[in-house]
């Protein structure tokens, strides 16, 4: 095991909260301006009941709506990169969808499915994640070495085979990079909604309940939880990088 691999960011971590804490402290900042990391435990175990409640909520949310990026987005970037004319027609759409700010899209869904505040949820953190997937695969397909499709189709192989065999291990490393950059989004998909349509479940909703009572205490422990948890996440793809494309990663010299 490298030690070093899990020491460094833990490191870096008690780090950024040595400086936040100094920082609040240099400012004779209280906690109704500026909350401190040594104000968050007590707000952890005064609520703990709702953070792994509303932890939980926010985490199934999130990752339902990053599974259907995965799979749609998988889908769209192997359309886009196996067709020149579906890549020159979808791109624009895609490009202008995604610079949409989505949280002008929010209201928009809870008109459109009243009360289905879990479908809402999981539906923006997928429309907020599914672009960065899309065009990964739709690049890394679409830079496929026309000689390798020539010569396993003079062979007799079907687009599928080429795709399994060549274009699927070569496309991996750029899936993996992109789906990094996808499980944040989706979080910040789930919490636009959690917020700006509450309904009392994830810690966007219990973050606006802090905001409402000015617990500035509980507004940071929720933030704290979520980068905790977009942490986890993130760590769950390393997990499945190392296993599906270890193979492509390079040890600096």
């Amino acid at each position: 095991m490298d030690f070093k691999k899990i020491l460094t960011p833990i490191l870096s971590i008690i780090a950024f909260l040595a400086l936040w804490e100094f920082i609040v402290w240099v400012n004779g900042w209280p906690n109704y301006v500026m909350a401190s990391p040594s104000d968050l435990p007590a707000a952890y175990i005064r609520y703990w009941q709702l953070f792994l409640i509303d932890s939980w909520q926010t985490l199934w949310r999130t990752v339902a709506g990053l599974a259907l990026a995965i799979v749609f987005g998988t889908f769209l970037g192997m359309v886009m990169g196996f067709s020149k004319t579906a890549r020159d027609a979808l791109y624009p759409l895609l490009v202008g969808f995604n610079a949409i700010p989505k949280a002008t899209v929010v209201p928009v869904l809870a008109l459109l499915f009243i009360g289905a505040h879990d479908f809402n949820t999981v539906l923006m953190a997928f429309m907020i994640s599914f672009f960065p997937i899309a065009v990964s695969v739709g690049i890394g397909l679409s830079t496929l070495e026309p000689e390798y499709r020539d010569i396993l189709g003079a062979l007799g192989a079907s687009k599928f085979t080429i795709f399994r065999k060549i274009a699927l291990p070569k496309t991996l490393p750029e899936f993996f990079g992109a789906l990094k950059v996808s499980v944040t989004l989706a979080f910040i998909g789930t919490n636009l909604v959690e917020i700006i349509s509450p309904h009392g479940k994830g810690l966007g909703a219990l973050f606006l309940s802090g905001q409402t009572n000015g617990d500035y205490p509980l507004m940071f422990a929720v933030l704290i939880a979520l980068a905790f948890l977009g942490i986890l996440l993130y760590y769950a793809v390393v997990a499945l990088e190392k296993i599906f494309a270890g193979w492509a990663e390079r040890q600096p010299g």
